[in-house]
């Protein structure tokens, strides 16, 4: 059985233009990446939780934001690693710079018996949506797609 992801894509509309928030991951692996390194908020569903929940947990869990309004389901999309990820747009101004993220433990440098604790995500930011196809994991792009469908916003 594949592995159910679940996420939250906040969005907003600034001067008439359509923005998504994405998270960048956490981690000396990610440090110096940014182009297909971003991501929505998104881990696993826990044994007897529905995904919408555990969408939410894991964006509170990643950014420290309590998330509710009407979210929009945006479906699942089957990435190249057989896991599938499902998604929940929701219209909500959140402040970026106010994220707080919980931390992973990590052997680091690797081989070196040291274990080191990273945030899961190091930083969040605001995209128009140009740019976030650039920034979003190639595997998730087609969330952005799906988002500006459903908010019938063609022209980007």
């Amino acid at each position: 059985m594949s592995k159910k992801s679940c996420g939250v894509l906040p969005f907003r509309f600034r001067d008439g233009r359509l923005e998504v928030m994405l998270v960048h991951p956490g981690g000396p692996f990610w440090a110096g990446k940014d182009d297909a390194a971003w991501s929505i908020s998104k881990g696993l569903a826990e044994e007897g939780e529905s995904l919408l929940e555990a969408a939410k947990r894991e964006f509170r869990e990643e950014t420290g934001f309590d998330i509710e309004g009407d979210f929009i389901e945006l479906g699942g999309i089957k990435q190249p690693s057989g896991k599938v990820i499902f998604a929940w747009a929701v219209e909500k101004n959140l402040d970026e710079m106010k994220a707080v993220s919980n931390k992973f433990s990590m052997e680091w440098p690797r081989r070196s018996g040291m274990m080191r604790e990273f945030p899961e995500i190091d930083r969040a930011g605001w995209f128009d949506i140009a740019s976030a196809r650039k920034k979003i994991h190639k595997g998730q792009q087609g969330f952005i797609d799906r988002l500006i469908s459903i908010t019938s916003i063609g022209r980007f």
